[in-house]
Order: C-alpha cells, then sequence, then structure tokens
C-alpha cells in the first residue's frame, strides 16, 4: 500500500509541510528509512539522526520543524499519528473464514460464518465465535467460552470454561485465560485445594501478552476492562479487577483480589500485593513492590 503526504496528513490530523504528493509506501526508522519511507519524532535524544535522515518525510513536533531537512507532519503527538500511519500502511492480514479440516468443533458451539478456526483448534461445547474472529492454530477454548466480534487468538492460546472477551481483543500465543487461581486451605502440614468458581470476563480493545496469564476468580469474576493492554508474561491472579485502559509492562504480577483503577501504568517487573486498592491514574515504575493501597493519582 501507498499514501501520498497529503493523505496522511489527513489522517493524523497534522500541518503538512513539502511535497503534498510525495508517496509513502512503510514506515522506519530516523536512521535507516529512506524516501519512500515516513519516520517520527518524539525524543530529542535522536535530534542528531532528524539532521541526517533520508526518510521521505517525519513526523514532529511543531517546536522541531525547524530542524527537519526534508518534508514534514506536525503533530502535538508524534507517536500516536506514527501508530495512525503504521496500521494504514500496514494492515493485519486477514484470514479465511471457514473451519480447517483438523479442527475439532463441538456440535453444540456457535460459530459465525465470516470467523476462522485454524488447524488443530478445539472449540468446546456451548461456545459463541463471533463475525470475523480469528482463532489461530492450535488453540483451545473450553466449555461456554464467548469470543466477541473482530478478535483474534493468535495461536497456541488457551480460553477454559466460560471465559470471555469482548470485541477487537487480540491475545498473542501461549496466553492462558481461566486457569485455576492459587486457592489453597491448610489442613495440617497439607493443603487442600479451593475449587476456583469464578470465571475470566475481558472487555472490547484488550490485548494480552505472549505467555500471559490471566486466572479466573475463585467465587466472583476476575475482570479486564476495556482497552486493557497486558504485555508479555504478566501474570493476573484470581479475583483482580483492573479499569478501562491500563497498561503493565512485561513481567508485572498482580496478587489476587487487587483492584487497578483506570488508566494506571505498571512498569515491568513491578508487583502489587494482594487486596490493596489503586485509585485511577496511577502509574508504578518497573520493579517496584506496592505493599498498601494507594488512594490519590500520580
Amino acid at each position: 500500500m501507498s499514501l501520498t503526504l497529503a493523505e496522511l496528513a489527513r489522517l493524523t490530523g497534522g500541518q503538512l509541510r513539502g511535497d503534498r504528493k510525495h508517496t509513502i509506501q512503510s514506515v522506519s526508522t530516523l536512521a535507516a528509512a529512506g524516501p519512500a519511507e515516513i519516520a517520527f519524532l518524539a525524543d530529542d535524544r535522536y535530534l542528531p539522526q532528524l539532521k541526517r535522515t533520508r526518510a521521505g518525510a517525519v513526523i514532529l513536533d511543531p517546536a522541531h520543524a525547524g530542524e527537519c531537512p526534508g518534508n514534514a507532519i506536525l503533530t502535538d503527538n508524534p507517536h500516536l499519528a506514527f501508530a495512525k500511519i503504521a496500521q494504514r500502511l500496514h494492515p493485519a492480514s486477514s484470514s479465511r473464514p471457514g473451519v480447517h479440516a483438523t479442527a475439532v468443533v463441538d456440535d453444540t458451539a456457535r460459530v459465525a460464518k465470516s470467523a476462522s478456526i485454524g488447524a488443530h483448534c478445539v472449540v468446546g461445547p456451548g461456545c459463541v465465535v463471533a463475525e470475523r474472529v480469528t482463532i489461530g492454530p492450535h488453540c483451545v477454548l473450553g466449555a461456554q467460552v464467548e469470543i466477541e466480534e473482530d478478535t483474534r487468538l493468535v495461536a497456541h492460546v488457551t480460553f477454559l470454561d466460560r471465559c470471555r472477551i469482548g470485541k477487537r481483543g487480540l491475545v498473542h500465543p501461549g496466553a492462558v485465560i481461566g486457569a485455576d487461581g492459587f486457592g489453597f486451605a491448610r489442613d495440617g502440614a497439607r493443603w487442600v485445594k479451593v475449587p476456583q468458581l469464578g470465571r475470566v470476563v475481558m472487555g472490547d480493545d484488550v490485548e494480552v501478552g505472549a505467555n500471559t496469564a490471566v486466572d479466573r476468580g475463585a467465587l466472583t469474576d476476575t475482570v479486564i476492562g476495556d482497552g486493557v493492554k497486558l504485555d508479555n508474561l504478566v501474570q493476573i491472579a484470581h479475583n483482580v479487577r483492573i479499569g478501562e485502559n491500563t497498561a503493565m509492562a512485561g513481567q508485572a504480577g498482580i496478587a489476587g483480589s487487587a483492584v487497578i483503577g483506570s488508566r494506571c501504568s505498571v512498569g515491568g517487573q513491578a508487583v502489587i500485593l494482594g487486596h490493596l486498592e489503586l485509585v485511577d491514574d496511577v502509574h508504578v515504575t518497573a520493579t517496584s513492590l506496592v505493599t498498601k493501597s494507594i488512594d490519590e493519582p500520580g
């Protein structure tokens, strides 16, 4: 796909400076981009690269416009504009609707005709797979799982009984949704398993990274709000509740029954202990250990 700079400026709402008809075919970095590629600048550390870039255009803040040697799209949020352009120039590949011959789909499952069920998948009894859903190879859906419209499970994803994810979700390889929470009762020197009877309920526009685990609730549900982004190797324990548009980086761990507000961020390898509450707009830096509830944003 290729688009003119005029079209890309309209897409992002940015101000174009330069050749409106110049054609862009792909995105790249400031250092590697050529005349048919667009790059962006969002960090002053890369200003030396801006001065030497061969990019066909650069997305940048108006404050740096005078330092750009060529075409530019000026916007207050260059990273966001770059994301929109990258999505348009490099759309995700579409899957062919239908059920692969090696897939096993229970007779009671409801699979939309526009959905794609890949090789060696298992779709259990009572599942609902909505329109334009893609279930990649070797995925397993337990009983009564619900996957809503336009969601994609990439490969080797497991959704266990009664768990659900909303619209436009993306779940990367190896993720496990709905395994038992870590619940045991003491019996002298032994541990007795406490049945985990809740579900995992995920909202719309949720993304789950590779090999991330989200455990089902013990009695009530584990709840992941709309727009939540979980990186690779994140552990979400039973009965955790995460508010809308919160993001967590790799190897973060959230212990049982913690409540995380909306628009929070949790850095890599940070740990939040169980039964704590973080209000909206809290930002936890990497490798932190949170031992008390946080009742103020920031």
